[in-house]
């Protein structure tokens, strides 16, 4: 890949404030590209290599809203059907009174969950921010395994298990009221598997990994790859400690996972998910091959939520202020930063990764490190980098 689009001081500016992060060992290894056209720069730093392969954590939910879409094309299923009939756990929905009820305290859903609240994450149900214990149904969230938290695929059951146990909770809050995260996405690879009547990783090779040449993306390493698998890093949200997360060999990516998990639990490298991210940028095309059409890029990549519902949504108070919500991705709706114009889109994963589009201005970045996201708050080498990216051009 040339440099000839990139202004030649930014990437050395880039080159050096990165590079920082690896010799302060502050982050063990990572690897940025930056692509416009067919222009492109890649850097490996610390620990990694070009061909690293990392936990890329939430950043697998636009992928899954690309295999719905490829679905909805074929038919297979509608935006605004309710998904009771492939989804009969969820059907006939209950809805908390308010969030400090008990679970017995519910009214009747207004209406069912469909595929389109799914992709929007507004289905009613999807990670509380706040501390644990504040609300009854937290507890037993907790108890039946679906508290949301770091990607762990060696902690949940299979996908029917998993859906089962879903059914038996009151949604927070009623079917396209508020934006919720997460769960959205793991309710989707379920559809997926059932709509398209096979488990969802052999659905997301055939239709999307293949076809975009993505080798190296799936939801577990083989033992002839496990030596590219980074190791993960955290600070221990217990004792405060820095250390390993996962491991490569015998960790949990390591073996084919219970539950594909199209919230959090795909591998990949920067140069299989740039074919992806390029299919976006080229309104569904690449290499020749057509995976979704250039409509469904447009649904995908636009804001779908109201002023009312960024009011009371979001991770952190303001997420909304400047962004809204496509399906499966975070998109710009006001320029705030160097980096990314308004209709930007992308999104990250908090194992320590991040990617944006910006088809303004024809740009691609990719950020992917081994280190775990402390808060929702970006840390700062993906803040670094995104600042660097806006004075390449």
């Amino acid at each position: 890949m040339g440099t000839e689009g990139f202004s030649k001081a930014g990437l050395e500016r880039m080159r050096r404030v990165l590079g920082d992060y690896a010799e302060r060992e502050e982050v063990p290894g990572y690897v940025t590209l930056v692509a416009r056209g067919s222009e492109g720069h890649v850097e490996a730093f610390g620990a990694a290599q070009r061909d690293t392969i990392f936990r890329i954590a939430s950043m697998s939910k636009p992928v899954v809203a690309v295999a719905a879409l490829t679905l909805v094309e074929e038919g297979r299923l509608r935006l605004d059907d309710p998904v009771d009939a492939l989804l009969p756990e969820l059907a006939h929905r209950r809805v908390l009174r308010t969030l400090e009820s008990g679970l017995a305290d519910t009214v009747p859903a207004r209406r069912p969950i469909t595929l389109r609240d799914l992709l929007t994450f507004r289905l009613g149900h999807g990670l509380l921010m706040a501390p644990p214990g504040t609300y009854p149904i937290q507890k037993v969230m907790d108890e039946l395994g679906l508290a949301v938290g770091p990607p762990a695929p060696d902690e949940m059951p299979a996908p029917d298990e998993w859906l089962r146990r879903l059914g038996t909770l009151p949604l927070l809050h009623q079917p396209g009221e508020r934006w919720m995260y997460h769960t959205g996405s793991e309710v989707l690879s379920v559809l997926i598997a059932r709509a398209a009547g096979e488990p969802l990783p052999g659905f997301l090779r055939a239709r999307i990994f293949e076809p975009l040449g993505m080798k190296d993306t799936g939801f577990y390493v083989s033992p002839e790859k496990i030596d590219r698998l980074a190791t993960s890093y955290w600070t221990n949200f217990s004792t405060g400690q820095f250390g390993v997360y996962d491991e490569a060999r015998g960790g949990q990516w390591s073996r084919p996972p219970a539950f594909p998990s199209g919230g959090g639990g795909l591998v990949s490298t920067a140069d299989d998910y740039l074919a992806f991210a390029q299919m976006l940028m080229n309104k569904g095309t690449y290499g020749g091959e057509r995976i979704l059409s250039r409509a469904a890029v447009e649904l995908m990549t636009m804001d779908h939520l109201t002023d009312a519902q960024k009011a009371v949504s979001g991770l952190t108070p303001g997420d909304f202020d400047a962004a809204g919500w496509g399906f499966g991705v975070g998109v710009v709706t006001r320029r705030t930063e160097l980096a990314w114009s308004v209709g930007t889109y992308g999104w990250d994963g908090g194992l320590g990764t991040s990617w944006r589009n910006d088809p303004v201005e024809g740009l691609t970045g990719i950020l992917l490190t081994q280190r775990m996201w402390t808060s929702p708050t970006p840390p700062n080498i993906c803040r670094d980098f995104w600042t660097l990216t806006g004075g390449l051009l």
